[in-house]
């Protein structure tokens, strides 16, 4: 059962992580990115896109220390 819930906790962290709006290009990786967008805030649906990709990695670690342990 625990497998189950980790494949459907991957499935939605991967889409989580995929409809999040990236700011950065391969130059930026690099240190050639622009600075004027180093700092926003994030607001609305970001911002609950964004707390519930921390939430959903925190279910996905959890349950994979459970499978550890059990």
């Amino acid at each position: 059962m625990l497998s189950y819930i980790q494949i459907v906790l991957a499935v939605l962290l991967s889409a989580l992580i995929l409809v999040q709006q990236s700011e950065g290009s391969l130059g930026s990786a690099f240190g050639g990115g622009n600075m004027d967008t180093a700092h926003r805030t994030r607001r609305g649906a970001e911002l609950w896109i964004f707390r519930g990709t921390i939430i959903i990695a925190c279910l996905f670690v959890a349950s994979t220390l459970l499978n550890l342990l059990y």
